[in-house]
Formats: structure tokens, sequence, C-alpha cells
């Protein structure tokens, strides 16, 4: 090991305090729930020292040769330590938040384990300084946040949860095709020598080759993000997830798939107009789908899960235009990463707002929490603080970040009319691109705005209802009171006065994304940059009134007023296109693929050999039918004491017999300085059969979750080694 320490102390942390965490959790519940909350905050506390001395300390770096075969390289520098610092306060709010929130859920201490777990897989994602360590804790994060959208083990916790999975395991797979690609290509994955190498031309690869492993990575890391078009675990793991599983699901395990996006597009493909141009399309295509998801969804936490989609999408326009604009990508470069912090904190609010509507009704569709809010300030001043940063309004964070990426697209734009910038889209195909971002921005108005009055603004249409909500005061404790203004807090605070806030963190995160050129100032509040805000708050206007106020709303049969869902389900991509080509079409393809691969051999195959090959295979047919025989006769034969068994197996009834005769044995022993008659239970042959079953049932739930996926990786994994053998 070499460097310094507190890097793998940083993610090593979290790792041994889910063990500890879970081991007292077995006696003590609010001792568990306390230590827990110790170990966020502790890793929140090295990272707010870090960031403030990141300019003294400088880079810091470890390496771990041997690890896993290829070793562990860590780094840390301004973008690091800013999002380390992001994640951990995002951790310690929500871990605050989820004492009060899980006080009636079962398997919490489950849940605590697999928090710090994905904890410290996320800070080593953040941390990681090569793409093999990167891929190492990207896959130990996917499988441990896995647990959180199973958390509650529904019909539709499982079914979300199958769809995550399956999801992580075919973007794993085909990240890791990428990366034999890509070492195959350059012999190194550290993401330093990879730009360097671009950089200086020094490497003899076909553009086809390094397309594809690019494509690859991307598919693995945009599948993560919820990029589009495998975005459809997003809408579906957000609802069915505890609202402070959500908020990190949301606002920090998607930034794990943005950060590799981030270095496959800004290192690799270093000033790559074309793959600008890839990213760009995808990014207004998430963008304008997300928001339009958010607008037609009647549930709560949907809603918002679709806002995540369509704020993803504008962060990967940003992302777009850093390839587009080459050296003049300063705005891009800076307003990407701005709004992955703001997302990252506004969704924090947001979601956790969300869980206190959720904790007290146990309700999320619109019409059954209408009115809740009403009578209740500091839950409409905390609701209202996300709601306004995210829709870009004014003196809030989202609004500097998202006027950073609107005039990145003016700035390419006004480059194509000067001519000294790369025809990758003309004029008018970046003025049909600037209307959708004004457009997306106005639909976040609008379904925020649909959200708030339907919180609290208007009433419920059952009146004793609404008299309970506002008779309800103690809707929070304390402590989940303190977690919510905390992160509240942070959104108006970064957005009045960004000069001194938001530009210093730009500054700070600029270099990850390769921008070496000077960053000029930006008048954020002038007349040009308030224009593209104005428009798109007026277009949120009148897609609320015309849209929500009209097209959304009906009657139900009781003829009150309500909001309708609008959204036809049949447009669902994963039960349209996913699913029946995953389970049906594939299948039928390979079948019939290796049936004709089977008539092909019995044609060109000599009499010989075919008589050989039967030979062999009744033989050993008859040599497996002899041992199953054998078995049967001897160690399985059939016997009363099987058939007596009711739960169990044969194992834990050997051992509960032998427990309970030594239990029945000391016993006797007591018996006679008591001279009572002792008494043989079978306690221990009982006690693990069930605990044998319990076992059993937990783990059936989780197979019949993971058959799903485990069927994709077996498919993932037969193409890529076959395209593997091709190209070598």
């Amino acid at each position: 090991m070499e460097g310094n320490g507190i890097l793998l102390a940083l993610v090593g942390i979290p790792f041994l305090g889910a063990l500890i965490s879970y081991g007292i959790g077995r006696k003590n519940k609010t001792l568990r729930d306390c230590f827990a909350d110790g170990v966020t905050i502790l890793e929140f506390l090295i990272f707010l020292g870090l960031f403030i001395q990141i300019d003294k300390i400088g880079n810091l770096q470890f390496v771990w040769k041997g690890f896993c075969g290829l070793g562990m390289s860590l780094k840390l520098d301004g973008f690091r330590v800013l999002y380390g610092l992001v994640a951990s306060f995002m951790w310690m709010m929500t871990t605050l938040f989820s004492k009060e929130y899980l006080a009636h859920y079962r398997n919490r201490n489950r849940y605590y384990l697999f928090v710090l777990f994905t904890l410290g897989a996320t800070i080593g994602v953040f941390l990681s300084s090569d793409l093999y360590t990167t891929f190492i804790f990207f896959e130990i994060m996917s499988f441990t946040s896995y647990v959180w959208v199973a958390q509650e083990e529904t019909a539709g916790a499982l079914r979300a949860a199958e769809t995550y999975l399956a999801i992580a395991v075919m973007g794993g797979l085909v990240m890791l095709m990428g990366l034999f690609l890509l070492y195959d290509i350059f012999g190194t994955l550290n993401m330093d020598a990879l730009h360097e190498l671009m950089v200086s031309g020094n490497v003899a690869a076909s553009t086809g080759r390094l397309y594809a492993a690019g494509l690859c990575l991307l598919f693995g890391f945009g599948a993560k993000a919820g990029a589009f078009p495998l975005h459809i675990w997003l809408p579906k793991a957000h609802p069915v997830a505890p609202a402070p599983a959500s908020a990190l699901l949301s606002g920090v395990l998607t930034k794990a798939g943005v950060f590799g996006i981030i270095v496959v597009s800004c290192q690799l493909f270093y000033h790559d107009g074309v793959w600008g141009t890839l990213i760009l399309t995808i990014g207004v295509i998430t963008m304008f789908l997300g928001a339009v998801l958010a607008l037609f969804s009647v549930n709560l936490k949907r809603t918002l899960a679709c806002s995540s989609l369509s704020q993803i999408g504008f962060i990967m326009v940003g992302i777009g235009m850093t390839g587009l604009l080459g050296e003049e990508n300063a705005l891009a470069v800076r307003g990407s990463f701005l709004h992955m912090v703001n997302h990252s904190l506004i969704k924090l609010v947001l979601f956790m707002a969300a869980g206190v509507v959720f904790m007290n009704l146990h309700e999320l569709s619109l019409n059954e929490i209408r009115g809740f809010g009403r009578k209740k300030p500091l839950l409409n001043l905390i609701f209202l603080s996300g709601a306004l940063g995210i829709a870009g309004v004014p003196l809030f964070n989202g609004y500097v970040s998202k006027t950073l990426l609107h005039e990145s697209i003016v700035e390419y734009r006004e480059l194509l009319a000067e001519g000294v910038a790369p025809i990758l889209y003309s004029a008018s195909a970046m003025t049909v691109i600037e209307w959708i971002f004004l457009i997306s921005g106005g639909l976040t108005a609008a379904y925020m705005t649909k959200l708030y009055i339907c919180i609290f603004i208007e009433r419920n249409t059952d009146a004793a209802k609404q008299a309970a909500f506002d008779e309800k005061k103690n809707y929070v404790n304390p402590v989940s009171a303190f977690a919510l203004c905390g992160g509240a807090a942070v959104i108006p605070v970064l957005g009045v006065i960004p000069s001194l806030t938001m530009d210093k963190l730009a500054d700070l995160g600029q270099g990850f994304f390769a921008f070496e050129g000077e960053a000029h100032a930006v008048s954020y509040f002038s007349l040009t940059n308030l224009k593209g805000s104005v428009i798109s708050l007026c277009i949120g206007a009148l897609v609320y009134l015309f849209v929500v106020r009209t097209y959304m709303m009906g009657k139900d049969e009781n003829q009150n007023l309500g909001y309708q869902n609008c959204w036809n389900e049949k447009l669902d991509l994963e039960n349209l296109v996913y699913r029946p080509v995953l389970t049906g079409i594939l299948p039928f393809i390979g079948g019939f693929a290796c049936s004709v691969c089977d008539k092909l051999i019995d044609c060109v195959v000599t009499p010989f050999s075919c008589a050989v090959m039967l030979f062999g295979a009744r033989t050993g047919d008859s040599l497996l039918d002899s041992i199953v025989v054998a078995l049967r006769k001897t160690v399985y034969r059939d016997s009363p004491l099987t058939h007596e068994l009711e739960e169990g197996t044969r194992l834990t009834h050997i051992l509960g017999s032998i427990l309970d005769h030594l239990r029945y044995g000391v016993n006797c022993f007591k018996s006679r300085k008591s001279e009572k008659k002792p008494c043989y239970e079978k306690y221990y042959e009982h006690k693990l059969a069930r605990k044998h079953d319990q076992i059993r049932e937990n783990g059936g739930v989780i197979t019949r979750s993971m058959s799903f996926g485990l069927f994709l990786f077996c498919i993932g994994f037969v193409l890529t080694v076959l395209y593997l053998l091709l190209i070598i």
C-alpha cells in the first residue's frame, strides 16, 4: 500500500461501521441507530475537514497494488472532496431522519447494514482514480442498494427491485466489456493516464474500437444515472423505496453514473464533437421525457422520481455541450458540475419532505394527501425551498446552474453563426434544443406548482380528513426537523450570492472535467440571463393552468374534483419492449439458433462419431442411475423419520437432537440435586428447524426477485464471451 491512508479510511469506515452496527442491532435497536448516526456524522466531519484544507493539502493519492488483481487506486482532488462532502452530508441527514421514518418498519437492522455498505461503496466510486476501481465499487453499490428498493418486500417493491437489479446486471456486464476493450487499447485504466494518451495522440487504436469501448462504458454508467433509454428502473424504484433511501438513490447514486459519464466524455473523448453530439441528444430526450412523465404523474414520489430523470437530462445536456464547445466550454463545464451538486441537495429536501407526508398518512396519491400541509408552516417552507430551487427561480441555487447550461447552448449557436465552431448541429437545430431546454424548465415549474398547491393550498375533498390534517401538529420529531431544515437552508444560501458560493464551488470542481482555461465572470442577474428563467416560468404557469387545472382535473364517482391519471400505462417501455424481448424473443431466437446448430451437427458428424457419442451418453446415463440407486439404498434411503419430519432438514434434526440430548443430560444432573424428574424436549431441534425455514423463506424472496436479473446475467455473459472470441 502506498499513499495517504485517510483515503482508505474514508472508504473503510462505513464498511466496518455496517458490520458493527448490525451486531449491535441484534442486541439493542436504539444503540444501533445512534451508532449508525455516529458513523455518518464522522464521515461528514472528515470530509468537511478535508474540504476546508484542500488548498493546503493538494491532491492526495492512495494505491493498493494487487488488490483484486489490477489494484485499487484512490485520489482526492477538488471535485472528489466536494462530492464526497455532498454525499456524506446527505447520508448524515437521511440517517438521522431514518430513525423516525422507519420506526414501524420490519428489517431495520438489514436496512442500516446496507445503508452503510452503500455509503462506503459510493465514496469508493467518487474517490476512484482508475476505471477498474470505479467498476469494483460501482458493482458493490448496485447490489447493496438493491436491498433498499426491496425493503418493504411487497409485490410492487420486489418487481421494482427486480427491474433495478436487471438493469444493474446488464449495465455492469456491458461496462466490463468496455473495460476489456479499453485496457487492450491503452494498457491502462488510470483516468489521468488515459487522458494524457488521448491528448498526446500516442495511441494506435482504430476509432471504431475506441468508440465501441466508449459506448459500452456509456451503457453501464448511463444505466445507473437513469438516462434514456435505460431509465425504466428510476420511476419505479423511488416510489417503493423508503423516503430516505429514495433521496440517496436520486441525489447520490444517479450521480455515480454521471461521474462515469464525465470521465468517458471529458477525459477519454476530450473535446470530441461527435461524442458530445451523442451525449447531447440523449440528454435532450431524457430531459424532456422526464419532465413530461413528472407532469402527468398523480403520485408524489413518482413525480419526484421522474423529476430526477429530467434533471439528469439537464446535466447530460451540459456534458454534451462540453464536447461541442471544445476549448470554449467553460460555461458548460461549470453548469454541469453545479447542477449535479444542486440537484443532489434539492432532492434531499424534497424526498425527505415527501417522507414526512407518507410517514403520517401512508399515502402518496395526490387526491389522498391534498391539504395535508395546510397550517404546517415549517413543512411548507422546507418544501417550497426545494420547489423553487429545482424550478430555477432566481435567488435559489438551481437558477445559477440552469443559467450556465442555457448560456452554453446560446454560446454554441453564436459560434456557429461566426463560423468558428464545428458544424455538428446546425444553428436552427440548436434553436430547437434551446426551446426544448426552456420548455423542460417550464414543465419543471408546472409539476412542482402542482405538488405545492395540492399539498399546501388546496383542501381535501373529505372535510373530516381535512380537519384531522389541520389538527395534526406533531407530524415530525425535532431530530427529523433538524435534518429537513439543514438541507433546506443550503438551497437559498447558495443561490443568493452565487459569485461567493457557487462560483467558488465551480472553481474547485472544474478540473475533473479536464478544463484548463480561465472561466470568465457571469452576471447572473442581468436582464439577458433573467430572460431565460422568466420564459421558463411563464411557460410553466401556462402549462399548469391549461394542462394540470383543465386536462388533468376531473370528477370521481362521488362527483368530487380530483387529479386524474391521464398517462397511458401501455406506454411503459419495460412492459412494452424490454420484458417481451428479454423473456420472449431472445430465448426464442437463442433456442432456434441452437436447434439449427444441432441439426447441422447431426448432418456433418459421421455415423461412427454418432455411435461413440450415443454409447458415451448411454454409459453416463447408466452410471448416474447406478449412483442414484446406491444413494437411495444407503445415505438417502427412505425411513419413517424422513416422513415424520414436518419442518427443517435432516441436518437440523441431527444437530438439534445432539444439542437436546446434551441439554437433557444437564437437566438430569441438576434434577439429582433437586430430586425433580427431568423432561426431554425437542427444544433445539425445533429451534434450528424454524431458523432454517426462516432463512429458506427469505432466500426464496430474494431468489424470486433476482431470477430475472440472473437470467440477463447469463445472456450478457454469453454475449461478452462471443464478442471477445470474435475480436481476439
